[in-house]
């Protein structure tokens, strides 16, 4: 994926690729909109309004004008519109020149009943608003159910109406794209490994035509949604072969399901965010030990950067409900998450305290840190005011190892030599 610097006077138009009725805006309202929440929902609705001229395109508009209508910072619809994109809901396209230029093209939400059948969407929708919410919410997409005992269906069929008679020679060519309900299936960057996951099913009894292209598009987003490598998705998929040797589609989903519950203290999954948001990213341009320090932590999800701690192992079921707790629950961005964890493990002897992040995550949340610098900052403030009262108590029996970042200025724009070979060092966990 191209990365791409959004400027307000950067143009772009709307294409309509969607059907919206009024179902679809209930849909994208009651359903989408707690997942990725109004920002986003408000910006697709934006964008739909302004194809009304002629429905199918709009004008060539800035992103200023966005900015304006919507009252939003260019950071805030970018974000907005990365979700969109993410959940199928936008496709976008990108043009360099004197002034850059981007295409949106506007996708239909999936219905009611694929939703409530999507083995993503569904979960995580349950998750963000529970038991209660849920059910009431879907209570709304219910079609009444008519008592026809007693009836007879007279319904005329078509051949018994209509009959076939020829006519003039008409030669049926398809040569402009009529306006139709367009929609976009998830899309993974890292595909989930087929051939993995192949070679560990038996052979003998699962049918060679077992994995369809829905069969396979639903493997991959199981294997997204609770974290699984190909592997432990074989193992589950076993268990769920039919007697045609067919993977029940209903039973795989809660087979993984209920794997994820046992191995997470019965937690369901969500979904977040997962990049650091661009306006919270510092400045490009740092080349000092500092500035090189922060883009790791900028650009590293917080799974990987842990998974690098393990030298490239999966980190552990305690690790990640650790993880789990910082991201979802306490909603930290992903760069703190990442200066929290560098600080606890070179601090607390390579070990994720569970008690100790938790008053640290806690401090920082009420804190309002949001920036890797700050979270920087503020550990190394931390640390220094434990040392004096460790000091006070009783001298330090052995030297502590502390990140490499401590006692370094954030502000400094040079590295020198040992700044570099330091930095060198802590780059080869993440290559």
């Amino acid at each position: 994926m191209k990365k791409v610097t959004l400027l307000p006077a950067d143009i772009y138009q709307v294409v309509n690729k969607s059907l919206l009725n009024e179902n679809d805006k209930l849909v994208l309202n009651l359903l989408y909109m707690p997942i990725i929440g109004n920002k986003a929902i408000t910006l697709y609705n934006t964008l739909y309004h302004e194809l009304k001229a002629n429905g199918y395109i709009s004008e060539e508009l800035t992103h200023h004008h966005l900015m304006t209508t919507l009252g939003e910072n260019l950071e805030s619809l970018k974000e907005a519109r990365i979700k969109l994109e993410g959940i199928g809901l936008l496709k976008a396209y990108y043009m360099e020149g004197s002034v850059n230029s981007y295409v949106y093209e506007l996708f239909s939400p999936i219905t009611a009943h694929e939703f409530f059948n999507h083995p993503i969407f569904n979960m995580v929708f349950y998750n963000n608003v529970g038991k209660e919410e849920y059910l009431r919410i879907k209570s709304y997409f219910k079609v009444p159910k008519i008592d026809l005992s007693g009836y007879s269906d007279i319904t005329s069929p078509f051949d018994m109406t209509f009959d076939s008679k020829s006519y003039t020679a008409f030669e049926l060519e398809n040569k402009d794209e009529i306006a139709s309900k367009n929609k976009r299936g998830l899309e993974y960057e890292s595909l989930f490994d087929f051939d993995v996951f192949l070679s560990s099913m038996p052979s003998k009894i699962m049918n060679d035509k077992a994995l369809t292209k829905t069969v396979k598009e639903l493997i991959t987003n199981l294997a997204f949604l609770y974290k699984l490598d190909p592997f432990t998705m074989a193992d589950i998929a076993k268990v769920c072969l039919n007697e045609k040797g067919l993977i029940d589609r209903e039973e795989l989903k809660n087979k993984a399901r209920r794997y994820y519950e046992f191995n997470n203290d019965g937690r369901l999954p969500s979904l977040i965010f997962k990049s650091q948001p661009d306006h919270l990213r510092s400045a490009k341009g740092d080349n000092s030990f500092i500035g090189k320090l922060i883009n790791v932590f900028e650009t590293t999800n917080p799974y990987d950067f842990l998974k690098s701690k393990y030298k490239g192992a999966k980190p552990t079921e305690r690790d990640m409900k650790v993880l789990e707790m910082l991201i979802v629950d306490l909603k930290l961005n992903p760069a703190v998450v990442n200066v929290l964890i560098d600080y606890v493990l070179k601090t607390q002897n390579n070990r994720l305290v569970k008690a100790y992040i938790e008053t640290i995550a806690g401090e920082w949340k009420r804190k309002g840190i949001e920036t890797a610098k700050e979270a920087m900052e503020i550990a190394e403030k931390t640390h220094k005011k434990l040392s004096r009262i460790k000091e006070e108590k009783k001298a330090k029996e052995k030297s502590e190892i502390t990140p490499d970042w401590f006692n370094k200025n954030i502000e400094k724009k040079e590295m020198n030599i040992e700044e570099k070979e330091e930095l060198e060092s802590f780059l080869k966990e993440y290559k």
